[in-house]
């Protein structure tokens, strides 16, 4: 295997990695960097638990070759709260038990902040929509829903 240098801005902090360019960035985040917080679900890009933001955009991590991201941000779930404060998704996907095994909860959290930065106010349609392609093999789609409208009212100053 060719390795390369990859230059990255993951989670906040500039990174230099050795990789394959051709590895999945799934691979490299949970075994060559730790983070484990993003989940191999599927490994075809369709269930949404390996979602992480490139550039501020959802990527599905799973089939992004490493050389992808090279020059780019990267936030994964370990980057979403800020210091020792949870991001308001994250309080509300507590708050609204929009959990049940938590296979998923990175993911949808991951997407969920993408949208939320995209879209203050967002309706429950516009929710389902942008959050289509997160899968939840638990059905929690309601709470997922109730947390993401939470947050957004979090957000924009409102009481949780």
């Amino acid at each position: 295997m060719p390795m390369s240098t990859i230059e990255l801005r993951l989670n906040g902090e500039r990174r230099t990695i050795d990789v394959d360019p051709a590895r999945p960035l799934l691979g490299v985040l949970r075994d060559v960097l730790g983070l484990t917080g993003t989940k191999y679900g599927c490994g075809e890009a369709q269930c949404g638990a390996c979602t992480v933001l490139v550039d501020g955009t959802p990527m599905r991590s799973c089939v992004l070759p490493a050389s992808a991201v090279a020059g780019k941000t990267v936030k994964t779930i370990e980057g979403i709260a800020e210091k020792d404060r949870l991001h308001p998704l994250q309080e509300a996907f507590l708050a609204c038990d929009a959990m049940q095994c938590g296979y998923c909860t990175s993911g949808m959290i991951v997407s969920g902040v993408a949208l939320l930065e995209r879209t203050p106010n967002p309706t429950p349609d516009a929710i389902v929509r942008f959050m289509d392609g997160n899968v939840c093999r638990c059905g929690t789609y309601p709470r997922i829903v109730a947390a993401i409208q939470q947050a957004a009212l979090a957000m924009r100053g409102g009481a949780k």
